[in-house]
């Protein structure tokens, strides 16, 4: 008897892992998986200058690569929305967990397949490897300099250029894995956990999307130090240094790791059952049915093929309902607008700090970590609770928006003002004689003092002259002798010294790019306190202007609606905008390198006034057309505040009453910049 009491009361108690519910355990779960989704995401958007170096691409390739993360989304954003729900949703975020490790694990693997980074130097174009052979020999033939064209023997497959293919094939897998981590985590908790509670729950994972990419942006930073091929080779044999064109750091090595950390998140997911007792309702053991089932999850079959058949019923009436909606459509084409300036804008920020301030990409990753991450989680937080506090209308909330919004662009237009003079490269921004001027031609490297030394153009093995002036190569600098090894290496006799005030032959140059003549360190830390404000001022009104969304669809159409806005944001912003960006920064290119076969790689060297003025310009034009539909939507909604209908102020009464219109999930409601979306993953929750 006394057996029999004791299992029943056994039977009544919480299911437990030691001491946590299983609710808890799954909590903990979710949010290491967050932090590692958003660490990995925010590693990948830091290193494309690295990947752009590595596998010598183009711009506007590595923005295909950047865009693939979006594609792999939407591929499976469908299946996982209508489904995962039907399915072990524990299982099918481990499973996810692991086939973004897959991602990551094919990301690095180039790096094992191409053998050490081979960085093109006059001496590697010939057949010794001696520095005496980079030298200008005015009147004698020591060896024949390789063709200026590409020989016909060379290939992609010879140039190395095609393993970039493993990098858009495993950030595609990255996407995919990604997918049903947030929708079918934040679902789980839902059903699971008390009304009253779930928001906390979900408010606390949201703690995981700040923690991840931080950590993702350190680890980063901390690669990009470390060359490429450190471990595999002597860096003493090592010439570049941090603000080399040419420099490489490790970026396999935080891919590695957060195909690791993946792994690793994915293991407790196995162990946890596909549902779970109501929280609070674990003494009711009706709702333990055979199987760990609850009454939550027991549909048949049919009844799952009923409610298939009647989302695909209503589907084309919430179409046309929300493609009737004038401000949900207007809305749209902010969205579009607005994220096609974000990100393209952040995708290439490190390339930015680094080209117009001159400063290495470990610094430029560490410093946008620091300046802009912060900022915008605090807009958020603070014009979240605004809407709460106040319980603002939705007119108010349009102009909050709106105004916010002008602000931080008008601000945003004197980052135009902030310029750091170009460095100074002979034949390319200055000519030989040291007078400003650009040029995007080849035929302008050479003048008098080296034209007679054959030295071949395409070659970037930069030295610093004496004058202060870069030169290509020694030989185009008209170097005749060297001295030292190594990054100690120094060219003396040097020609072209003579064209900017030095007696002839007695110019010498050391290995690597001249520092800029002005101090360009302030002029950053100006940039950056001016991204921070930007970033604040926007991020506050973010949350208010999203909140016009949310009002204006009907209960029953909001699932729908954000779904259809979460897919034109991928769709007509995420995945083109990287590339048309990545193609205008590459008509800037001055000086691109060159491959093992000489066909035309990485650019080495921007024209960074232009490149500023078509970086910032798009980003301007982008979002000052996004004013015009921002106009329309306060017109309309001042237009129903004078004229209200009976609808309206049904709507109105029930936002007032218990806020029905707003999501429960927050990763839904937040309006992020591609700046927290990429390094977050918010707004990737289908």
């Amino acid at each position: 008897m006394a057996t029999s009491k004791n299992k029943m009361r056994d039977a009544k108690k919480p299911v437990r892992y030691c001491c946590m519910s299983k609710l808890k355990v799954f909590l903990v779960a979710l949010f290491f998986a967050y932090l590692a989704k958003t660490m990995s995401g925010a590693y990948m958007s830091s290193v494309l200058t690295q990947l752009e170096r590595r596998f010598n691409i183009s711009a506007s390739l590595v923005g295909v690569i950047s865009g693939s993360f979006e594609m792999g989304n939407l591929l499976v954003m469908a299946l996982v929305s209508y489904l995962g729900t039907k399915l072990h949703r524990p299982r099918i975020i481990a499973f996810g967990c692991i086939v973004m490790a897959l991602g990551c694990f094919l990301i690095a693997l180039p790096h094992f397949l191409m053998g050490r980074y081979q960085y093109e130097s006059s001496a590697s174009l010939a057949e010794n490897s001696s520095a005496d052979l980079a030298l200008c020999f005015a009147s004698q033939n020591h060896f024949s300099l390789p063709s200026e064209e590409p020989s016909e023997e060379c290939d992609e497959k010879q140039a190395g250029s095609l393993m970039w293919v493993f990098l858009l094939v495993g950030n595609l897998i990255r996407g995919i894995g990604e997918t049903p981590i947030a929708p079918l985590g934040v679902s789980y908790v839902e059903d699971f956990a008390r009304t009253e509670n779930s928001p906390f729950y979900i408010g606390c994972l949201q703690i995981a999307t700040i923690l991840g990419p931080l950590f993702g942006l350190m680890t980063a930073s901390y690669s990009a130090e470390l060359f490429v091929d450190a471990g595999f080779i002597d860096l003493e044999d090592v010439t570049l240094n941090l603000t080399d064109a040419r420099w490489v750091g490790a970026w396999w090595l935080g891919i590695l790791v957060c195909a690791a950390v993946n792994v690793l998140v994915a293991v407790p997911f196995y162990f946890l059952p596909k549902s779970l007792p109501k929280e609070g309702e674990e003494d009711n053991t009706e709702l333990a049915t055979k199987g760990n089932k609850t009454l939550l999850q027991t549909e048949s079959p049919g009844s799952t093929r009923e409610k298939i058949r009647e989302i695909a019923k209503d589907f084309f009436p919430y179409l046309k309902s929300l493609f009737h909606n004038r401000v949900y459509v207007l809305f749209l084409c902010i969205t579009v607008l607005q994220f096609s300036a974000d990100i393209g804008m952040i995708t290439f920020l490190p390339k930015y700090l680094e080209q117009q301030f001159g400063i290495s990409a470990s610094d430029a990753i560490f410093l946008i970590a620091v300046y802009n991450l912060p900022v915008i989680c605090a807009g958020y937080f603070f014009g979240g609770l605004m809407m709460k506090k106040f319980k603002i209308s939705t007119y108010t909330a349009a102009h909050i928006g709106f105004w916010s919004y002008v602000a931080q662009y008008l601000l945003y237009f004197t980052a135009f003002l902030m310029v750091c003079k170009s460095a100074a490269f002979a034949g390319l921004t200055v000519s030989y004689g040291g007078i400003n001027q650009v040029s995007y031609e080849e035929t302008t490297l050479y003048a008098d003092c080296n034209r007679g030394c054959g030295c071949p153009a395409k070659v970037w093995d930069p030295v610093c002259g004496e004058n202060g002036i870069a030169y290509i190569s020694p030989c185009l600098a008209g170097c005749e002798v060297s001295n030292g090894t190594g990054k100690n290496t120094v060219f003396g006799n040097c020609a072209c010294m003579s064209a900017s005030g030095f007696p002839a032959g007695s110019g010498s140059a050391v290995l690597g790019q001249c520092d800029r003549k002005e101090d360009c360190g302030m002029m950053l830390h100006y940039y950056l306190i001016l991204c921070l404000i930007c970033c604040l001022i926007y991020s506050f009104g973010a949350m208010p202007g999203y909140m016009v969304l949310i009002r204006s669809m009907k209960p029953e159409e909001m699932s729908f609606g954000v779904g259809l806005h979460t897919l034109a944001e991928r769709l007509f912003a995420g995945i083109p905008s990287p590339i048309y960006f990545g193609a205008v920064i590459d008509t800037t290119c001055l000086k691109w390198g060159t491959k093992s076969c000489g066909a035309e790689g990485a650019c080495r060297l921007y024209d960074v006034d232009t490149f500023r003025l078509l970086y910032l310009g798009m980003s301007s034009v982008l979002h000052g057309l996004s004013f015009v539909p921002c106009v329309f939507i306060l017109l309309i909604l001042k237009k129903r505040l004078k004229n209200p209908t009976s609808e309206n102020i049904e709507l109105e009464a029930k936002e007032e009453e218990n806020g029905a219109a707003e999501p429960k999930d927050i990763s839904e409601a937040q309006p992020c910049t591609r700046l927290h979306q990429e390094a977050t993953g918010c707004g990737n929750t289908d």
